[in-house]
This record gives structure tokens, C-alpha cells and sequence, in this order.
């Protein structure tokens, strides 16, 4: 009756709690769209793409050098970690799954909601995916860090379309934000998965606290209520910042 009853929680609440996950970035995905100004991703995007142009590809004295590269580095760094610890992580679930470790703890670790090897397996695979998903992001990321660092040495003078370069680049730079990003949400979505070795109910209630965690990382309302919007979405303060953000946009377009 105790696995019965398992079962049935697991068709009932593992759904529900991906619903949230899913359709709370789903609901993201359109409010950057839409508003960027209010999300935390959207104003991180305007202020690269003013970065891009301000900091690194208009100052020909090359005082902000020294600035873009440990940047750059930096970002590179924390994919790397990220990209590694990734790694790591799939490659001790795939070595337990193999060797039937996982199968053996199934009594300690099912114990709370019952259920069987297989299905215990099948848990253990969906961690595993998440972790392998979370390494092939980081490594997407590593990559646009990779084209920015040799696009950023390239003078600004030497384009014959100087806007279509500074968008090139920030779209490249953006890019590899956002695959970093996704990266993250990928562990994020494997803490959910783990507690699911230990039954439906944890497994759900972590969906929906994550969720509530979530939005206050990523709702940001201060930056709508300070500065003046463009009209189109983006927040600037300036006109010189307006057109680096207007080029930018057009740029990620034509890419």
C-alpha cells in the first residue's frame, strides 16, 4: 500500500512541481522580452552592451585594457568551475549507476516513499542529465568568452561598419552570458531532481520554494522606477548609451 500510495504521489506531484519550474521561466523568458528594465538579465545585457563600446572599443589610449581582460578572465574562470564541478558530478552518478551502488542504496534512499530499483534508476538518470546539461552550457559559454576576448583587441577604427562590430560583439559577449546563465539554472534544476530520490513531496515542495527564491533574484524594479526608458525596452541615461543600445539590438537582429 506504502508503494501504492507512492506511485501515485509521484504521478501527481513530480508533474506539478516541474510545471512550476517550467512555467515560471516560461513567464521569465517573456517578461525579458517584454520588459526587460524589470529583470535582472535585461539590465546586465544593456549595461554589456555599453560596457562593449565605452570601456573597451572606445577608449584608444587602452587605459581600460588591463579592466576588460582580468574581466574576461574572470568570466572564464567561473565557467570553467562551473563546467568542471559539472563533470565531476556526472562522472561519480554515471560510476555509481554502473556499478549497481545506486541499486544497493535503493532501501536507504527510497525508504520514505517506497518505489522500485528501476524507478530509483531513473531518478539517478535525470540528476545525471542535469548535470551533463549544466557542463555543455558552461562550455557554450567558455566559447563567446573565447571570440570576445580576440573580437575586444580589435580597434574600432579598423571596421568599416563600426556599429555593426560593437553589435557583433556584444551579441557575442551577451551570449555567452546567457548560455552561463542557463548553466546555473541547470544546478538550480538538479536540486529539485535529487530530492526526488527521497519522494514526490520533497521533490515538489523545493519546485515551488526555488520558485519563490527565484523571483527576487530575478525581478529587479529599481532600475524601471530610476532611470528613463528608451521606448523600446532598455533603460538608458544617455544618448550615447541610447545608440549603443539601439546598435546593439539592431546587430543581435542581422546575427
Amino acid at each position: 500500500m506504502q508503494r501504492g500510495s507512492s506511485s501515485q504521489l509521484d504521478y501527481v506531484l513530480v508533474p506539478l512541481g516541474l510545471a512550476v519550474m517550467v512555467g515560471y521561466h516560461v513567464w521569465l523568458l517573456l517578461r525579458i522580452r517584454s520588459r526587460p528594465e524589470t529583470t535582472v538579465i535585461g539590465i546586465n545585457a544593456v549595461n554589456r552592451r555599453i560596457w562593449v563600446r565605452h570601456i573597451v572599443m572606445e577608449d584608444p589610449s587602452g587605459k581600460h585594457a588591463v579592466l576588460a581582460v582580468q574581466t574576461l578572465r574572470n568570466t572564464i574562470m567561473a565557467s570553467t568551475v562551473l563546467a568542471s564541478v559539472a563533470i565531476t558530478l556526472s562522472s561519480l552518478v554515471a560510476a555509481l549507476m554502473a556499478s549497481g551502488a545506486a541499486a544497493r542504496g535503493g532501501l536507504l534512499l527510497s525508504a520514505p516513499g517506497g518505489g522500485s530499483e528501476t524507478a530509483l534508476a531513473a531518478k539517478f538518470l535525470a540528476v545525471l542529465v542535469c548535470f551533463l546539461v549544466a557542463f555543455l552550457l558552461n562550455v557554450q559559454s567558455i566559447r563567446y568568452y573565447s571570440h570576445t576576448g580576440l573580437l575586444v583587441n580589435v580597434p574600432l577604427a579598423a571596421h568599416r561598419r563600426p556599429a555593426r562590430a560593437v553589435g557583433y560583439l556584444t551579441a557575442a559577449l551577451n551570449r555567452g552570458f546567457y548560455f552561463w546563465s542557463l548553466g546555473v539554472r541547470a544546478y538550480y534544476f538538479s536540486c529539485p531532481v535529487f530530492l526526488w530520490l527521497f519522494g514526490p513531496v520533497p521533490m515538489c515542495a523545493s519546485c515551488v520554494a526555488m520558485v519563490a527564491a527565484l523571483y527576487f533574484l530575478d525581478v529587479c524594479k529599481d532600475w524601471e522606477e530610476e532611470e528613463e526608458g528608451d521606448g523600446h525596452g532598455h533603460c538608458c541615461t544617455s544618448d550615447d548609451e541610447r545608440r549603443a543600445t539601439t546598435q546593439g539590438k539592431d546587430a543581435e537582429q542581422q546575427v
